[in-house]
């Protein structure tokens, strides 16, 4: 029987190559590999069918954004109603992280840390100098991480549905607030029904799909899961510091997002201080960037646009 995710896929691609970005695979080291969509301006096709075609910086004129996704799907899976949005003012990158879509390595580091080191290599070695980076969730952490390591990389950072890292209070009182006993039991569904459950939590709306499309997302979208367990495990700690990032942050939430509740956004903004700024989607939960996306999508790009223009005016 066909799987309806998985035939959907060309489709997808297929919108994503006419949004202008294209799918390629970077070698970090050998045994760790990260996929990637890029603008397609910056790839070169080889002029024999045995070369890998080759990677141009992209273009000055055009400002980088780099889309990172949640737990629950991979990058254009993620950012489908994104990408066009974005694509003809800058060159978007939309990367799998490791254990999503392509993304995969033999080294044992689970960690946020390890993600962004991984991805900020991978980044550079298609030619990216610095970007603004947008964190859906899992992928906020990620962001945040990347932004503390490389400050001279992260021009500005977008973040939906997220927080600097999860310590252990954060963990349990969510987890018990949601009515599950892990985030494992929450993000990586193993039934229909924890699959619903999932989505009744993400969503402000109550989404409807037939039970087997269920059971076909679960097929294609929650795979190694092994590894994903313990990158999971690997987000949990026992306290942190507050950063002090340099760089302008924006806070783009659901207002009624269940996960990452909107007084957590209101704390966050006020520890990370005055070059952070918060703006809440009525009608919208979790998944902000899927249920309402022409609105998430007009204010992501006057984010963008302000977080640019603040960096110049550094300058």
């Amino acid at each position: 029987m066909v799987n309806l995710v998985a035939a959907q896929r060309p489709l997808l691609n297929g919108l994503m190559k006419m949004a202008g970005i294209r799918p390629y695979t970077v070698e970090i080291e050998p045994g760790t590999v990260m996929t990637f969509w890029l603008p397609s301006e910056t790839i070169t096709k080889p002029k024999k069918k045995d070369e890998k075609p080759k990677i141009k910086a992209p273009k000055a004129s055009k400002p980088t954004v780099v889309l990172i996704h949640g737990f629950a799907a991979e990058g254009i899976v993620t950012w489908q109603f994104q990408v066009g949005a974005l694509s003809k003012k800058y060159s978007v990158y939309v990367p799998d992280l490791l254990f999503f879509g392509g993304s995969t390595t033999e080294r044992a580091e689970r960690s946020p840390r390890f993600q962004a080191e991984c991805l900020v290599t991978a980044l550079r070695k298609v030619g990216v100098e610095k970007c603004v980076v947008v964190g859906f969730s899992y992928g906020g952490m990620v962001a945040f991480k990347i932004a503390e390591l490389y400050p001279d990389f992260v021009q500005g950072l977008v973040i939906s549905g997220s927080i600097l890292a999860m310590t252990d209070s954060i963990s349990v009182t969510t987890m018990q607030e949601l009515g599950f006993s892990s985030s494992s039991e929450l993000l990586l569904p193993t039934s229909v029904k924890g699959l619903k459950a999932l989505l009744s939590v993400a969503a402000h709306k109550k989404l409807w799909f037939p039970d087997r499309l269920h059971r076909d997302f679960l097929q294609v979208m929650f795979n190694n899961r092994k590894e994903r367990g313990e990158l999971l495990e690997g987000l949990v700690i026992s306290n942190t510091d507050i950063p002090k990032f340099p760089q302008r942050i924006h806070l783009l939430w659901g207002e009624n997002d269940q996960i990452f509740k909107q007084e957590l956004a209101q704390n966050m903004k006020e520890e990370l201080g005055e070059g952070t700024t918060f703006e809440a989607i009525k009608k919208a939960g979790h998944l902000v960037h899927l249920e309402r996306p022409c609105v998430y999508n007009r204010c992501l790009k006057k984010a963008i646009a302000s977080l640019l223009a603040s960096e110049d005016a550094k300058k």
